[in-house]
């Protein structure tokens, strides 16, 4: 499967925060439509370096992906590669003792050859939105999310619950060793978006008005506006997402029919 993207928008801003939490790779100044991995990261613990575990992850993320990765990532190493960053939280911390607490959520996609690889942690989220529906969406590791799921209150009291972002999976070091939930999405097509954020965005704005803003805006830059734009007037929180459009999708063997058409074409 051959997966094309149009161009990325990334945004990561303070919000109504001191300071920023949240860290994406890569940075939006530096990201087109060639790059396959995409990380958003929301660093939690306030005074106890939120910011710092939120880059520390991307950059050792990005750092194992770029040394060990062949092909499609596994689920194993995905998760190698979040056992590295729990190593590398332990050395900033060995280094650095008021660190200690700091952790982060993690939302990581990758473009490959089989279909977007999909893993995270926490409750930053990933959809994928098609003709403005959402087709998927990963499900939050957080305490109110256990409890719609256990029946004790309802996903509507979920979003006023006074411990919403209480989160039950996190990236903190080995001594809290915790592993992604990964999905491997291969019902991809031409338009489909990916929509990555932290909490600060579904903070502000209902999944009703997310699936609005997609099925009734026409450009990737227009959407990335509106949601900005919502965000910098309602947000508490920090917020930062990757908005992906998919451009073109050919599978392999249609793919290769098409270079080999082309090549006798020219011969």
């Amino acid at each position: 499967m051959n997966i094309t993207l149009a161009r990325p928008y990334a945004i990561s801003e303070r919000g109504g925060r001191q300071n920023n939490e949240d860290f994406i790779y890569p940075l939006s100044e530096l990201v087109d439509s060639e790059q396959r991995l995409f990380i958003v990261c929301d660093g939690v613990g306030g005074a106890d370096k939120g910011e710092i575990a939120s880059s520390l992850a991307c950059e050792s993320l990005q750092t194992f992906f770029a040394t060990f990765l062949e092909g499609d990532p596994t689920e194993e190493l995905i998760n190698k590669a979040v056992q590295y960053t729990e190593v590398r939280f332990d050395e900033y911390v060995s280094q650095h003792p008021e660190a200690k607490g700091m952790a982060t959520t993690m939302t990581l996609l990758y473009v490959g050859e089989t279909g977007i690889t999909i893993a995270h942690i926490g409750d930053s989220r990933v959809y994928q939105f098609r003709d403005g529906q959402g087709i998927y969406q990963t499900e939050d590791h957080s305490l109110v999310n256990s409890l719609v799921k256990l029946g004790k209150i309802t996903a509507d009291e979920a979003e006023h619950h006074p411990q919403k972002n209480v989160i039950t999976r996190a990236i903190q070091g080995t001594d809290f060793p915790v592993d992604a939930e990964i999905t491997l999405l291969t019902d991809i097509r031409p338009g489909d978006y990916f929509f990555m954020c932290t909490d600060g965005v579904t903070d502000c704005i209902q999944p009703e008005t997310l699936s609005a803003i997609f099925s009734q805006t026409t450009s990737t830059e227009s959407i990335k506006n509106i949601i900005v734009e919502l965000c910098s007037v309602k947000a508490r929180d920090n917020y930062s997402f990757y908005l992906l459009q998919v451009q073109d999708v050919q599978n392999s063997s249609n793919y290769k029919q098409y270079i080999l058409s082309f090549l006798y074409m020219i011969i």
